[in-house]
């Protein structure tokens, strides 16, 4: 099986093989899944067995029409219809928000969810990757995001919350002031694909502040959500025009029986929903832990139902995740296919405690065994080990992402001079001078919490992002300087992520001053039209130095790093009132606002 396994994953290129195509490798049952990030609570055993005796009327008979399905999911989660437009799966949303409304540039910080890079791409757009800094445990910083996009032109911008593999939360006022921010840009998507398993905030979604702008959109998934990521369905929200824009695109018929049953079942299941949530939320506190206590292991913490770990210095993600399959029948995501990442990290998926037990068993006999054969060196103070593909992310980290002449010999140079680097004290008078350090704290290992902690845990503080002053249309941006070495970025060896405070109040940038308008491709459905639900783009380009010493059509090498840690894992808050019917609305304030 292991030949097999091996030919499987060299063929999915961003993705992982099917769980289908795993189980007809083996004996007909698949291994245990941290690889594919659903909900393993919901559906509950009830709701399979009324699906599984509806089989056969489900695959024989024709569904109804998407607006009929849509209607319904729109009067359970208080959306009003003519805002949402349903896809079969979010994916299939994003493949024509790409096709509509993207009409050059498409900004995105990784790493992220693969479509959200290649989608574009595909079909002939500029995509400005700005780059997530491990040494800031790959946390956004929206008022740098903010002046990557300005100096870069870009038109579109994307932001996952929370962000997947790394699991990273902003919180709702940063988004709302971002989207103030960048008013001006053709379309801002907010992919909140796993917001549900979110508990930084108690009202985290920006959905009732997309129907009122022109230009957002909030895409959401169902599949994540509810645990049936093969029934392919997922809805977005924006205005009216914007989402019907959209929804005017998609076949009639595009959702399956599959999903119209379960939308239709939904209803009578809300707190079942919500208890698995609240499970997913305990778990993933506890699985952190866990995961923690392994010797060299970091542990990002995440609002997703996922875990975003670097394994110890010296593993190979590849062979970690083949022998776990093939020895221990887990499967895992390694994340060496994703751009912005390596093969030093795994996302893994929060399951239940005798699962988590299992992983956490199989990782130690898989990275640390017996010596033979194990995944990782021996560990040690002072230990002088340092694997090629640390040495090269060192090196990647070291230039802010832009790289150098000569990697290849300067990666291997590292080899011999890991160790006397890292014996020699620090030259304070030789190094450029840094910022006052930031408190720090071991992400690797989390806290217990404190028995009183949990019903009065403090809430988020948005406050110090709400001094945002706001953008000045007529200030010139200062220059910027050019990508090149950061010196905050010095090699270090197993660097952890520190938790940054609430970011200081910092103006936005502003847009363009205005002047003569710069050539701009029209959109492809209506040339020379606004975009829908949308006024046209200001008239203005960037100034000289908005625009930096970068081309519009050069890559985002030399993007800025992130500043704020931003994901927590924490004990769960007290549950909010439970809704009439017992499920959660999304947009109960809606329909007396979206016209």
């Amino acid at each position: 099986m292991a030949g097999n396994v091996t030919s499987l994953f060299r063929g999915t290129a961003a993705h992982s093989p099917s769980m289908a195509a795993l189980t007809r490798e083996g004996d007909g049952a698949g291994p245990v899944d941290f690889c594919i990030p659903c909900n393993p609570y919901f559906p509950t055993p009830a709701m399979f067995d009324e699906l599984a005796g509806r089989l056969r009327e489900i695959i024989t008979y024709y569904p109804s029409n998407a607006d009929t399905i849509t209607a319904e999911l729109c009067s359970l989660l208080q959306l009003p219809p003519q805002c949402v437009a349903m896809g079969n799966g979010s994916t299939e949303l994003i493949t024509w928000i790409d096709h509509l409304l993207v009409r050059e540039s498409l900004a995105i910080p990784v790493p992220t969810f693969g479509r959200w890079t290649d989608q574009p791409m595909e079909t002939g757009k500029r995509v400005d990757m700005f780059p997530l800094q491990e040494s800031s445990g790959f946390a956004l910083d929206l008022a740098k995001y903010a002046e990557f996009i300005r100096a870069r032109g870009t038109r579109v911008a994307v932001i996952c919350n929370p962000n997947n593999p790394d699991g990273g939360f902003l919180p709702r006022q940063s988004l709302i002031q971002f989207m103030d921010a960048m008013a001006d840009l053709d379309l801002i998507v907010i992919d909140e694909s796993f917001l549900e398993f979110a508990d930084a905030e108690s009202e985290p979604s920006v959905v009732e502040d997309a129907v009122m702008r022109p230009n957002v959109i909030v895409l959401r998934s169902l599949g994540k959500n509810f645990g049936l990521h093969g029934v392919r369905f997922g809805y977005l929200v924006a205005n009216p025009a914007l989402a019907g824009k959209v929804r005017s695109m998609l076949p009639k018929w595009n959702l399956n029986s599959f999903a119209e049953t379960v939308v239709f079942m939904l209803k009578g299941h809300g707190a079942e929903y919500l208890e698995s949530l609240h499970m997913v939320r305990r778990d993933r506190l506890d699985m952190a832990r866990q995961l923690s206590a392994l010797p060299g292991l970091t542990v990002y913490p995440s609002q997703g139902n996922f875990l975003f770990v670097r394994l110890p210095v010296g593993a190979e993600g590849t062979v970690v995740r083949d022998r776990l399959l093939t020895e221990h029948r887990i499967l895992v995501r390694e994340c060496g296919n994703k751009i912005g990442s390596s093969s030093r990290f795994l996302r893994l998926v929060v399951r239940p405690q005798v699962d988590v037990r299992r992983l956490v068993s199989g990782l130690e006999q898989v990275l640390y065994g017996t010596r033979r054969g194990a995944a990782v060196p021996e560990l040690g103070t002072g230990t002088s080990y340092s694997s090629g593909t640390a040495a090269v992310d060192r090196l990647v980290s070291a230039t802010n992402g832009a790289g150098m002449q000569s990697l290849a010999a300067q990666a291997a140079g590292w080899q011999g001079a890991a160790a006397a680097q890292l014996a020699q004290p620090a030259q304070p008078a030789q190094m450029p001078s840094l910022p006052p350090a930031q408190p720090a704290a071991a992400v690797s290992n989390f806290p217990s919490p404190q028995p009183a902690a949990a019903p009065g845990y403090p809430a988020p503080q948005p406050a110090a992002v709400s001094n945002f002053p706001a953008p000045q249309p007529f200030a010139q941006p200062a220059p910027q300087p050019g990508p090149g070495p950061n010196p905050q970025l010095a090699p270090q060896p197993n660097p952890r992520p520190a938790p940054q405070p609430n970011p200081q109040p910092t103006a936005w940038p502003a847009p363009a001053a205005a002047q003569a308008p710069a050539p701009m491709p029209a959109p492809a459905m209506a040339p020379g039209a606004a975009m829908p639900g949308m006024g046209p783009a200001p008239a203005g380009g960037l100034t000289a130095a908005a625009q930096g010493p970068q081309s519009s059509g050069l890559g985002a090498a030399g993007g800025l790093t992130a500043a704020q840690v931003r994901g927590r894992t924490q004990p769960e808050p007290q549950p909010q009132p439970q809704q009439t019917g017992g499920w959660p609305a999304v947009g109960a304030m809606l329909y007396g606002q979206a016209g």
